[in-house]
């Protein structure tokens, strides 16, 4: 099912399971609606079941002839990430317009603020993650989007030598996003991965001796 359908399906959903702050609102109008149990579902011809955060079914309700679904157990199952900004009101579904940078909760011993190591090709990004140990290695860290973000936009350069084997796994699932290698000669590449769903994810690449991973925190992002 095409990312413009999906979008179009959640849209018309109710906004079930969004969590309590949804039902803080002042334009809520109560009605009388009734459970619709025995609606079933398939995804691309595959037998689907709706189901919450937690894993528990969930019904959708049919009011004057329309049925409502569940908007968070839809976007899980076709794979769009659904958020409820409280503040405004408004429910966020897929890829956000503004990046949310992975420098937030970014824990490694390799991430450093030290002007001596954070420039690249004479541009200083201020907080980075580089790897400059001695050794054949695997250079690695974690991150945690905890299911916001449809996309991760991670941006890596390979100093000295190539880094072979650049991936970008789903952690919780032991399931790889993307592999690709890094070559000096690319620059800074920037990896796209769609991590719609996921929780977190372990990244790591074959650092060579006598190589170095630049992986800038500051333009690498979540949307």
């Amino acid at each position: 099912m095409k990312k413009k359908t999906a979008v179009s399906l959640i849209a018309l959903a109710m906004l079930g399971c969004m969590g309590t702050g949804v039902y803080a609102g002042t334009n809520l109008q109560q009605i009388k609606a009734y459970l619709n149990p025995g609606l079933k579902f398939k995804v691309d011809g595959v037998p689907a079941q709706l189901t919450n955060e937690k894993g528990a079914v969930v019904s959708p309700i049919t009011y004057n002839n329309t049925t409502y679904l569940p908007i968070r157990a839809v976007s899980g199952l076709l794979g769009v990430t659904v958020n409820y900004e409280a503040s405004t009101g408004t429910v966020h579904l897929g890829e956000q317009l503004e990046g949310i940078s992975i420098a937030d909760g970014f824990d490694s011993q390799y991430r450093t603020q030290d002007p001596g190591k954070t420039v690249y090709k004479d541009k200083d990004y201020k907080d980075v993650f580089f790897n400059a140990s001695e050794g054949n290695r695997s250079g690695s860290f974690m991150l945690y989007p905890n299911k916001k973000y449809q996309k991760l936009y991670l941006q890596v350069a390979a100093i000295g030598k190539d880094i072979e084997k650049f991936t970008i796994k789903d952690s919780d699932a032991d399931t790889e996003l993307r592999q690709v290698n890094v070559a000096v000669a690319d620059g800074l590449v920037t990896v796209e991965v769609d991590i719609s769903g996921v929780s977190s994810l372990y990244i790591y690449g074959d650092v060579k001796d006598g190589s170095s991973m630049f992986i800038p925190l500051t333009t690498s992002y979540y949307k």
